[in-house]
């Protein structure tokens, strides 16, 4: 199958799915109003197989260090999947399917699947990554980029974090924790029990983003769009909290965002 743009419909919700655009979200429209900033390089992307920054690119499996492109210097930023064309597996009535082989410059073989569900009310996006060779640390993450905007009031945040993740001058955690501080923010939050963030359109749409992992980026730092970025481990986590993929058991995590006129 090829990999253009794959439009799913469900009541009256609707999303782009773009596997030849780094396998991302490109668009969510309800009852016509589109919630995702446009443009090829925003969206919803996927963050894998690791999630913000690096440390100047490098992480440490075992011995090895391995180094990754600086792409965001000094760093090395939200993975490479997203700079390459997915393919389709399956498409069904409100069912998407892409998967992704990690190439160089990851130092590993695996496979990354995607799978989008619309229903009338939600969007469940899920994401694997396996391997069938040698084991690799790994992180899974979404990074929406939500209208700050759309046509009335800003949106509203609303969320209840433990903790959040001190940020150094690199904007990388510190590994200290403090209590959550008032935004801007491109900042880390540990939420236990799992992401729950609400947006608030005041008078339009509220969307909540849940994900049973429990780390979240916001970043609302630019004017046109806020990010609530769900994903299995804090910014550098390859090298502070890895997540082995095996053969036995591959890494997986899921979000779902639903929402309701106001």
């Amino acid at each position: 199958m090829s990999n253009e743009d794959i439009t799913l419909t469900a009541g009256d919700a609707e999303v782009t799915v773009q596997p030849g655009n780094g396998g991302r979200v490109g668009g969510l429209r309800v009852g016509g109003t589109q919630l995702l900033r446009q443009g090829e390089r925003f969206g919803c992307f996927p963050m894998v197989p690791w999630c913000g920054r690096i440390r100047d690119g490098r992480f440490r499996d075992g011995a090895a260090v391995h180094q990754m492109p600086l792409n965001s210097p000094p760093h090395a930023i939200h993975g490479t999947a997203r700079d390459g064309a997915w393919r389709v597996a399956r498409v069904g009535a409100g069912e998407a399917v892409i998967t992704y082989d990690l190439v160089d410059p990851w130092p590993y073989t695996g496979r990354v699947t995607q799978q989008f569900v619309l229903t009338p009310d939600a969007l469940t996006l899920s994401m694997s990554v396996e391997t069938y060779d040698s084991s690799f640390p790994a992180q899974i993450g979404w990074h929406p980029w939500f209208n700050r905007n759309l046509g009335g009031e800003d949106v509203r945040l609303d969320f209840t974090p433990a903790w959040q993740e001190e940020r150094g001058d690199d904007h990388l955690p510190t590994g200290d924790r403090t209590e959550p501080r008032p935004g801007p923010w491109d900042d880390c939050f540990g939420m236990p029990g799992g992401v729950d963030v609400t947006l608030t359109w005041p008078g339009q749409l509220e969307l909540k983003v849940a994900s049973r992992e429990e780390w979240v980026v916001v970043y609302d730092e630019q004017e046109a769009a806020v990010c609530v970025e769900p994903q299995t481990g804090p910014p550098n986590g390859l090298n502070t909290l890895p997540r082995q993929v095996t053969p036995l058991e591959p890494l997986e995590a899921a979000t779902t965002w639903t929402w309701r006129r106001l």
